[in-house]
């Protein structure tokens, strides 16, 4: 497979229970101990990220680079929430998704992520220059 193969309206689901490391009160987003938005982006981050790597060429990988969140209703400790996540564009190498999830009982979110395709030995060299605080490699 190769990023060609990856086509508008390829989708992959998923699924989550909500445990008290993913509520607003432990990650410090919120007070409650309910489902934290920072847990929802990286349930989306991880779902669309595992939906487009096998599309890739060896040394390749996608880095999430845009997101729309919209988080539309609370969701209690020990519910579980599912994701469907959904490809919207291909256009380069960026890739355009929409996620929207639930839990038991109604829509609780809808994301819009972009993620884009980059070389990771290139990438690396670029982190690793910042971190010896030099300019990155014009390669």
């Amino acid at each position: 497979m190769t990023l060609a193969d990856l086509h508008v309206g390829e989708a992959r689901e998923a699924s989550q229970e909500v445990t008290p490391e993913r509520t607003a009160s432990h990650i410090g987003s919120g007070a409650l101990r309910v489902y934290a938005t920072p847990a929802m982006v990286l349930f989306v981050e991880r779902t669309c990220r595992d939906l487009v790597e096998p599309h890739l060429e060896a040394g390749k990988t996608t880095v999430g680079i845009e997101l729309r969140v919209r988080h539309l209703a609370p969701t209690p400790l020990g519910s579980t929430v599912r994701l469907r996540a959904e490809v919207v564009a291909v256009e380069g190498e960026s890739i355009d998704f929409l996620a929207k999830l639930w839990d038991e009982q109604d829509q609780v979110g809808e994301v819009e992520h972009r993620r884009r395709v980059v070389d990771l030995d290139r990438f690396l060299r670029r982190v690793e220059a910042k971190a010896k605080g030099s300019a990155a490699p014009k390669d």
